[in-house]
């Protein structure tokens, strides 16, 4: 678990693990609340290391941490596993083939206290299970997964639920800086730099492969703004967001639509304000300065 500040929600996600979960480790980014002692108080073992982006987090992780757990369990603090997964994880995991290296969760995402249940929202299945020595971390500056191999994957139908206790405008800020990250992964990838975005599509199996395949091929070529008005078009009323309520409406907007857009806004600024003769050292230079991304220059 990767944690920054979330007093607010660690205890309730360890609470929700407990009973399957034989060794916690919580890889603090130096928080400056209670989260460090919280942790500590529910029994998990915690390591501090300065955060550059959430890929290289992760990884930072699987590389520190010392088990011999057969399976390794990614989760976010604000994410809650529910009693019927618990179960399931619990009986079911000891039981599956050797041949199975990896375990896709459906997550629910709640928001303003209403389960976003349409508009492609439900079930998103994320391989958040897999094998020790099985997996990795996609070394991606935004939207990594966890890629496995050497075997087949399964889906567990219990649910676990991201259910963020922050206000609206927490959820804007957050949304605010992944598009900045969304941003320059997408710029990397159009001025052809190294070490913003792995694709490992080779490695991603099920839901998470089509749904980058769609991204890519279709979304990837729309013109700015076709893109992010036909998405929202399409999750609320083809996909039924509208069933969602007003929750929903803030919701797919936000998210569906208003994220997207910012996306384009924020590659169309750096497309302007970095020259394409710059090399590619200076680039990385410029697009640091300008994001405020800790940006490795090559």
């Amino acid at each position: 678990m990767l944690t920054y500040n979330e007093e607010i929600h660690i205890a309730r996600c360890l609470e929700s693990i407990r009973a399957f979960c034989s060794e916690i480790f919580v890889i603090d980014s130096f928080s400056t609340d209670n989260t460090v002692e919280i942790a500590r108080r529910h029994g998990a073992t915690v390591l501090q290391n300065p955060f550059v982006n959430q890929a290289i987090q992760l990884q930072w992780a699987l590389d520190h941490i010392e088990t011999n757990a057969t399976w390794l369990l990614r989760i976010d603090a604000d994410e809650v596993v529910e009693d019927d997964l618990a179960h399931e994880i619990r009986d079911d995991l000891p039981k599956l083939a050797k041949e199975i290296v990896g375990v896709h969760l459906n997550r629910k995402h709640i928001f303003f206290g209403r389960w976003i249940a349409h508009g492609g929202r439900f079930p998103l299945h994320l391989l958040r299970l897999w094998r020790r020595g099985f997996g990795r971390v996609e070394q991606s500056w935004m939207d990594e997964h966890i890629v496995v191999w050497g075997g087949q994957t399964v889906n567990f139908v219990g649910g676990f639920r991201d259910h963020n206790l922050q206000d609206i405008s927490f959820f804007i800020d957050k949304h605010n800086h992944y598009a900045t990250r969304e941003a320059t992964k997408a710029f990397a990838r159009r001025r052809r730099l190294s070490g913003f975005d792995d694709d490992a599509s080779d490695g991603l199996t099920g839901q998470a492969r089509r749904k980058r395949v769609v991204k890519r091929s279709l979304y990837d070529n729309l013109p700015f703004p076709i893109g992010p008005t036909l998405y929202f078009c399409y999750r609320y009323t083809a996909q039924l967001g509208f069933l969602d309520g007003v929750e929903g409406l803030v919701y797919h907007f936000l998210q569906g639509f208003w994220y997207r857009f910012l996306v384009g806004v924020k590659l169309i600024e750096l497309e302007r304000r970095i020259p394409r003769d710059l090399d590619p050292h200076a680039t990385r230079e410029e697009m640091a300065r300008l994001t405020g991304l800790a940006i490795r220059a090559e």
